[in-house]
């Protein structure tokens, strides 16, 4: 295979860590979630010169385990956080006209039970305002339905007490694929972006003013000195780390709240519509049908052990279970149904005296007297939108300090990589006519369609690869359906480890285990021979892979256990 060089490769990343040096950049961003990417996107459309550094793969963190959903914020309702619902139900547009082909309109059940969360009345007029607040397109606008149009649309809700039902839509997404996609745009016009390069050490000149960050390459070794105008701190559950390094951990610090959720098979739960429902304590979860799958989550728990490797435990999973057994009594399940979990931990701004459930989602900036910039909390929906804000203020600083002086946003309007596609409307003409260019260039129907849904814009270029590499895929023991997305998640996605691939650029660890326990040891093979791996280092990355399968998998029995677990992963 003749090696192309690509932008935003796995094959080029040694080389991208090597030339970090090069340049004074107008912005330093540490973190590479949607915070970060979106920062990044919205940099580089005013001009700047801009490097994204994360210290794990890009979306590794909140970024891949969320509930899944770009919504509009309805709970936040109940907490009277008006302006909220405002801000996301309308970004909530933006996100899914942005990037049709990683967003997706789901319409939601919100049943309504004598003595439960919400009254009929109240989640009329709660649903009504909410549509008005968050500018919901006429054809998506809430309807009220009967007890027995309730039972019609999901059979399987408890029928004791069940007053009717609100229906509503909320956006379904692939959290780690709307955020490799921002970051892929970024990249694309510009942007230095790099995974797996940890921000060890913060810079200051004699004043005491951050000037640039030590990067230490956590797969090769070495440190590059980077030096930036502006330094954002967008690292997640990590800010307050990074706000220790810098002295300025003070006033207002994160509460780190864990949330799991369980994929079920649809021959166990055969869920056909998406329900948000009470739990018997009072809470809401979502049971969410996807790709022949059930998933149903979250649960909201203060967690104090590492964030880079938050575990399902069994209260956790046990917790889930007893809440789709209260609201759907005729699905029997059992731990052993379960066939895979995902633990996210969510940074939350510390409210005391408020339980996990109630801290506010609210995204804060705070500016430390070096003149390092934070931004913690918010919710995936807003990430455009939080950008803009950190950006407003990075512009004004660096005018006021003498230097360039920078536009206004340039997002609101602009597509992410796979959503040049004309819009939501145009978003099914486009899948039906890149599914027939796959056809003709010899790719098979079925996967001709995935591809255009997955990838949308750049579906053409699997197209391309499939039928310019489609034979070595035999070298390997692979298929086509998967040397062609591996070798793409390598040469445009930067994916360098098979967890990369199996979880945020393909998310089948997640829902389809046994398409990543088929694949595993192939795939293992064939980005060996691709990246030049050592035998040794083929060893710590299959290891790594068959940990992620076991977390996925099998729950821990306490978080004493996770404890345990990971002293043991770091000695």
């Amino acid at each position: 295979m003749t090696q192309q060089v690509f932008h935003f490769s796995g094959l080029e990343r040694k080389n991208i860590f090597e030339g970090l040096s090069d340049r004074t950049y107008d912005l330093i961003v540490i973190g590479g979630g949607i915070t970060g990417a979106g920062i990044a996107l919205d940099a580089v459309t005013r001009g700047m010169s801009i490097l994204l550094v994360e210290m794990q793969d890009f979306a590794a963190g909140t970024s891949s385990r969320s509930t899944k959903l770009v919504h509009g914020g309805l709970r936040y309702l109940k907490q009277f956080e008006v302006g909220m619902v405002a801000e996301v139900g309308k970004e909530r547009a933006v996100v899914y006209e942005n990037g049709p082909h990683v967003t997706t309109p789901e319409w939601m059940l919100l049943p309504i039970h004598k003595g439960g969360t919400f009254g009929k009345f109240s989640t009329s007029i709660g649903l009504k305002v909410y549509d008005f607040l968050a500018g919901v397109k006429r054809g998506e606008r809430r309807s009220m339905l009967s007890a027995a149009e309730t039972m019609k649309r999901e059979p399987l809700l408890k029928k004791e007490g069940l007053k009717g039902g609100g229906y509503y839509v909320e956006y379904r997404t692939d959290d780690a694929r709307l955020t490799l996609e921002v970051l892929k745009e970024a990249s694309a016009r510009g942007a230095i972006l790099i995974n797996y390069a940890k921000a060890e050490k913060l810079n200051y000149d004699a004043n005491g003013r951050i000037t640039g960050i030590n990067v230490k390459d956590m797969l090769g070794g070495g440190t590059r000195q980077v030096t930036g105008k502006k330094i954002v701190n967008a690292s997640g559950p990590w800010v307050d780390r990074i706000r220790e390094m810098d002295h300025s951990k003070k006033g207002k610090m994160l509460q780190l709240t864990k949330g799991v959720h369980l994929v079920i098979d649809q021959s166990k739960f055969p869920l056909r519509q998406a329900v948000y429902f009470d739990t018997p304590d009072g809470r809401m979860v979502f049971a969410i049908p996807r790709d022949g799958k059930t998933y149903v989550g979250t649960t909201d728990t203060v967690y104090k052990n590492d964030p880079a490797h938050p575990f399902m435990t069994e209260q956790d999973r046990d917790y889930i279970l007893k809440a789709v057994h209260y609201m759907f009594p005729d699905v029997k399940l059992s731990g052993s149904d379960v066939e895979s979990a995902w633990a996210g931990v969510r940074p939350l701004i510390l409210e005391e005296g408020k339980s996990p459930s109630e801290i506010s989602r609210k995204d804060e900036i705070w500016e430390s007297p070096s003149g390092l910039i934070t931004i913690a909390g918010g919710k995936l929906t807003g990430y455009r939108k939080m950008a803009d804000t950190v950006l407003d203020l990075v512009v004004k600083r660096i005018a006021e300090e003498g230097g360039t002086e920078f536009g206004s946003c340039q997002t609101k309007q602009l597509p992410i990589s796979g959503g040049h596609v004309g819009g939501s409307r145009q978003f099914p003409d486009y899948v039906r006519d890149q599914t027939e260019a796959g056809v003709k260039l010899g790719v098979e129907r079925k996967l001709a369609e995935k591809w255009s849904r997955m990838y949308g814009s750049n579906a053409g270029e699997l197209f391309r690869m499939a039928r310019e590499w489609g034979q070595e895929d035999e070298a390997f023991g692979l298929p086509v359906s998967v040397y062609v997305p591996l070798l793409y998640a390598i040469q445009h996605e930067m994916a360098v480890k098979p967890v990369d691939f199996f979880i945020r650029r393909t998310g089948s660890l997640l829902f389809d285990i046994g398409w990543t326990l088929q694949w595993q040891k192939p795939v293992i093979e064939c980005m060996a021979g691709l990246l030049g791996w050592s035998e040794g280092e083929k060893e710590v990355y299959a290891q790594e892979l068959e940990r992620e399968i076991q977390d996925a998998t099998r729950p821990a029995q306490t978080e004493l256990a996770v404890t345990g677990l990971q002293q043991i992963r770091e000695a």
